[in-house]
């Protein structure tokens, strides 16, 4: 995946996955018996996110999150949780790396492109990058999540 422009059908179709995501996250809760929970914040806007996964056998069995935030905050920890079941925690990690370049326009590691396929749409970012923060936020606390165990805080 490379830093070029963004055609405007494909920026259009970006906005409709951030809008979808935003209006209608995907695994907005709290993991039961999770392993690991991570409060993400960002004071400078106010959007805040709680990562917990359950990580299980070697892979993020279970996903979840709640939170309050903008749209693209939202969309990206939804869409986070989507792309991250079933995944080894050493893919998580390089995937959070692969999302914060693709945010800020540089090239993600071509081992990352088949996983970044659905989350291209956080690319638009780049374009404000004032917004690269809303979208890596719930990331950091995933990473944090992973790291630190049952209870973590990440401000950013």
């Amino acid at each position: 995946m490379t830093a070029e422009p963004l055609s405007d059908d494909l920026r259009t179709l970006y906005q409709e996955i951030i809008l979808d995501h935003g209006k209608h996250p995907r695994n907005f809760r709290v993991v039961q018996h999770h392993t690991c929970k991570a409060q993400g914040n960002n004071p400078m806007c106010g959007d805040r996110v709680t990562v917990t996964a359950k990580v299980d056998g070697g892979a993020i069995a279970d996903i979840a999150f709640e939170g309050k935030g903008c749209a693209i905050s939202i969309a990206s920890a939804s869409m986070m949780t989507e792309a991250l079941k079933g995944q080894p925690p050493e893919t998580a990690r390089k995937l959070a790396d692969a999302v914060k370049d693709i945010c800020t326009g540089k090239a993600a590691s071509p081992e990352m492109e088949p996983h970044l396929e659905k989350l291209a749409a956080l690319s638009g970012v780049r374009q404000f990058p004032v917004r690269v923060k809303c979208a890596t936020l719930p990331w950091q606390a995933l990473l944090s999540c992973l790291d630190n165990g049952p209870s973590a805080t990440t401000e950013k």
